[in-house]
């Protein structure tokens, strides 16, 4: 039986799911949430995740919410993107709790209020802010990747899959690859992976549908 994501294309943080599935070769399909239109405000959407939040993944009679927790549980499950052993996957979830905390929530804030807010209500001061704090994230990132080719180890880990779920967007949110070499080849090596796809090509949902 396929596990089911709830999902939408415009959400990074399900992107993280998506790929983590993907590249762990587990059988899933995406279950599209119509976020623009109010689907996670719903009292059946609550039911199903009482955060109001994608990604949502239901595997049997296992439920799980929270990107970092789906990609966990991926990884365990199927013995792929975890590491070589027990410190390095310590060292793989301390990445994924700093991309949650220092960079996907401050990637996926801006990008929002910088493309899908109405101009009306954009306050060029706020964004001005977080973009100032990504680029200390985007520093912090680069700099690590300076003579590795992945985040962990000498393989691509769920560490990746967290640390890229923003940056293959087009839309604007004050992330340049030109600017961030290491990070640049880094996203490369991603996007050369078997069975990798853009986040609008692997999940239902794109600004263009509202267009």
């Amino acid at each position: 039986m396929s596990a089911k994501l709830y999902c939408f294309g415009e959400s990074g943080n399900a992107y993280k799911a998506a790929l983590t599935l993907t590249l762990a070769e587990m059988e899933w399909q995406a279950k599209f949430v119509d976020y623009f239109n109010g689907a996670t405000r719903t009292p059946e959407f609550r039911a199903l995740n009482e955060m109001g939040e994608v990604p949502v993944l239901i595997d049997g009679d296992v439920t799980l919410t929270q990107s970092g927790v789906i990609q966990d549980y991926v990884s365990s499950k199927t013995g792929r993107l975890g590491g070589r052993s027990a410190a390095e996957r310590r060292d793989i979830l301390r990445w994924v709790f700093w991309d949650n905390h220092k960079m996907s929530s401050q990637a996926g804030m801006t990008r929002f209020l910088m493309n899908f807010l109405p101009a009306d209500r954009r306050v060029p001061e706020v964004i001005s802010f977080m973009q100032a704090r990504l680029k200390a994230a985007y520093g912090v990132l680069d700099t690590h990747l300076d003579g590795r080719a992945w985040m962990v180890g000498d393989q691509i880990t769920i560490a990746d899959n967290a640390c890229c779920g923003y940056l293959y967007y087009p839309e604007p949110f004050g992330f340049d690859r030109k600017d961030w070499p290491n990070i640049d080849r880094w996203l490369d090596r991603i996007a050369a992976q078997p069975g990798w796809k853009h986040p609008y090509d692997m999940m239902p949902g794109n600004p263009s549908d509202r267009a």
